[in-house]
């Protein structure tokens, strides 16, 4: 599939919607180059200076000088301009699906299908998931209308196409999925699984990419929404990919004991409790085969490798964009809970991002290049 297309189910725009899409990305291209930059001025050329002076001394942490920016009219001005554009985001995007739903969900209706969908409408959505709509996203990943609701997935797919801007790969927003098996062809390059499994697929973005690197496997994919799933569904029969995709906490699956060869995820962890996480690797622990392999892709930063305006720049992640695990996951010793769990072989480090899996090119170790250029990685082995 051209990345640069939009795949069969993906939501149409018409030229108005376009052109809102693409004044929506300027928009937050100019506040990402141009007032993202003037912020990180302001806290070393103004900010930090004054409170030195005032208080004869450094600050104790970013928290105290993020206190000080919060008094400056033009931080005030740029919060409320990030979180502006992302709310006008997924606003110009639901418009756009809501003129379109009803084709959707006949779009959704599959003929024999290569892969499954199996939802559960008694699921209970983790506690922490629900109680906020990550990234702004009206509904969060969960929301559902009917037995036939597909609107979660469309309003993510056509979202990220948005939210990324093409930097995690064009309409595909594939990137992830590319870069998780370039990690894994990295450390392991003759592997071959039979039984792949992805966590927290959304609408299989990563899950895809995974699957038709490794054609001959099962994949089976889980996520907390319905109404993501059934899309998620209909995106791979359309782009015909077999996965089974199931309503299901990453905590705690139903699949039997040592049943996968590989298991991964893609920028879930900073979006999981404190709690849960540990429970989330314990279930890979527990659903891996002797030798099988655990990848999980998250954000190229740790909280100890930013600097002050990266952590004042996090916490706007957590207040604002609703993402309150996200210092959690940035601080996670990684390796700590691999061990705990009894798995082997561990790296945590960073991985270049892939637009293509590719045996024998590794591209893993050294420093992150920065976010979209490269990604955490977390494996081991079972």
């Amino acid at each position: 599939m051209d990345a640069h297309r939009p795949h069969p189910m993906m939501p149409e725009s018409n030229h108005d919607e376009i052109a809102e899409q693409l004044a929506i990305v300027d928009m937050k291209v100019f506040l990402g180059t141009k007032i993202d930059p003037g912020q990180r001025m302001l806290l070393e050329k103004k900010v930090r200076p004054e409170f030195e002076k005032r208080e004869g001394r450094e600050a104790r942490n970013h928290q105290e000088l993020r206190k000080e920016m919060e008094q400056e009219p033009s931080y005030q001005a740029y919060v409320t301009m990030t979180s502006v554009a992302q709310d006008m985001m997924w606003d110009a995007v639901g418009t756009c699906i809501d003129r379109q739903i009803d084709d959707l969900m006949d779009r959704a209706e599959i003929e024999n299908p290569k892969g499954s969908v199996r939802t559960n409408p008694d699921f209970e959505v983790p506690r922490y998931i629900a109680a906020q709509d990550i990234h702004r996203m009206p509904g969060n990943y969960h929301g559902t209308y009917g037995e036939r609701d597909v609107r979660q997935g469309a309003l993510f797919d056509r979202g990220a196409v948005v939210y990324q801007m093409g930097r995690n790969g064009g309409y595909m927003n594939d990137i992830r999925g590319h870069t998780i098996v370039s990690h894994y062809f990295a450390r392991w390059p003759d592997g071959q699984p039979k039984r792949v499994l992805d966590m927290g697929c959304s609408v299989g973005h990563s899950t895809l990419a995974v699957a038709n690197n490794f054609p001959e496997a099962e994949t089976h994919a889980i996520d907390v929404g319905a109404g993501m799933l059934r899309y998620a569904h209909a995106r791979a029969e359309r782009l015909d990919t077999p996965v089974h995709f199931s309503q299901q906490n990453a905590e705690c699956t139903d699949f039997e004991d040592e049943s996968f060869d590989l298991i991964c995820s893609s920028a879930i962890l900073h979006e999981t409790s404190g709690k849960a996480l540990p429970n989330v690797f314990k279930e890979c622990h527990r659903l891996l085969k002797p030798g099988g392999a655990m990848v999980h892709l998250e954000v190229p930063a740790r909280l100890d490798e930013l600097d002050t305006w990266g952590r004042i720049r996090g916490d706007y992640e957590i207040q604002y964009n609703y993402e309150p695990f996200w210092k959690g996951a940035l601080t996670a010793d990684y390796k700590k809970l691999c061990q705990d769990i009894g798995l082997n072989d561990i790296e945590v480090g960073y991985q270049d991002a892939a637009f293509k899996a590719e045996r024998g090119n590794t591209g893993f170790g050294g420093p992150s290049k920065g976010v979209h250029r490269s990604w955490l990685m977390i494996s081991a082995v079972k």
